[in-house]
């Protein structure tokens, strides 16, 4: 089961230079332990590493970006739901959601989580916010049924709601065996490493939104 220790902070570009009053564009990860950082350093946790990628890439200076980790480790797309409006500060410019891993897990009814996924989207959307969502793939030991059910939610609620689709966050280091921790489900810090390199730029594209809203508002 993907479940362990609630990691819950934002992180900082160090030494990030602040772009004016507003400060650098802040991108919240709203998601469950892969967002987290389950059983890795601080350093090498997905949120880390995509700032850190992300600044590679001259998003720094005038152009920064904060990465927000609003992951929980062990969270279903109903608890995401839950806690999105604490979880969200008032400052948030984009958001990016991945959320429905332990839900597979735990065989919970796909209606029960697109329910879910769809009031997170549709809160988002209601304000403006510009949204990544990030899709899952329920594992082949549920059987084809589950599975026909479940994979397909990701693409229908990013077209109704109008969103980009990430089609699915562990890309590139699902089921890899030297890109996994022992326990065969979170992703190592090599791992983490090429998640970031693939949806990176989803991610830039997201981060484009971002700035264009505040420059309008």
């Amino acid at each position: 089961m993907v479940a362990a220790a609630v990691l819950l902070a934002g992180t900082a570009a160090a030494g990030a230079a602040e772009p004016g009053p507003a400060g650098p564009l802040r991108i919240v990860a709203l998601g469950d332990s892969l967002v987290a950082g389950y059983g890795l350093p601080p350093g090498d946790g997905f949120t880390a590493q995509l700032q850190k990628a992300l600044a590679a890439k001259g998003h720094t200076g005038a152009r920064a970006v904060e990465i927000v980790n609003a992951g929980v480790s062990g969270d279903t797309a109903q608890d995401g739901l839950a806690r999105l409006d604490w979880a969200l500060p008032d400052d948030a410019d984009a958001v990016l959601v991945e959320l429905g891993a332990n839900d597979a897990l735990r065989g919970i009814d796909p209606a029960v989580t697109r329910k879910a996924l769809d009031e997170i989207l549709r809160r988002l959307t209601a304000r403006g916010i510009p949204v990544l969502l990030c899709g899952m793939q329920a594992p082949p030991n549920l059987g084809p049924d589950y599975k026909t059910a479940f994979d397909p939610l990701f693409p229908a609620l990013a077209a109704t709601h109008k969103v980009p689709l990430y089609p699915f966050f562990l890309d590139g280091a699902a089921a890899e065996l030297g890109l996994n921790q022992p326990d065969g489900m979170h992703p190592n810090a090599a791992g983490v490493k090429t998640i970031v390199a693939r949806i990176l730029p989803a991610v830039e594209a997201l981060v484009d939104r971002a700035a264009a809203r505040r420059d309008r508002s």
